[in-house]
């Protein structure tokens, strides 16, 4: 089993959602976040100060899928928030080693 994260431009929230939806995604988690990487945000001005803003307003979807469905899902996201401007974002995959349902007590692939 993986663990997909993905941290992507808010505007491509609705889209990526639904199209997890056509591809059978059981559950995933979806948060506000704030970060930065290569965009490093964009510059303002207060009190007539210049402030640097470089946390900028992202998305994270989190997923955990069978071994055999990881690139089929991060084709969708690649595909659904690829803008090819600096700020798309990044995918991060990560092993788990076990999920439980804890209404039912199943473990492995089933409580997925």
């Amino acid at each position: 089993m993986k663990k997909i994260e993905a941290i992507i431009r808010p505007s491509k929230l609705e889209a990526l959602k639904e199209a997890f939806l056509r591809a059978e995604v059981k559950g995933m988690t979806i948060s506000e976040v704030h970060g930065c990487g290569n965009q490093h945000g964009w510059k303002e001005y207060y009190r007539g100060s210049e402030v640097i803003i470089n946390m900028l307003p992202k998305i994270k979807f989190e997923v955990v899928t069978t071994d055999d469905r990881v690139d089929l899902l991060i084709d969708i996201i690649v595909e659904t928030a690829k803008t090819g401007e600096v700020g798309d974002g990044k995918i991060f995959v990560l092993p788990v080693e076990q999920v439980v349902r804890i209404r039912t007590e199943e473990a492995g692939d089933i409580a997925i």
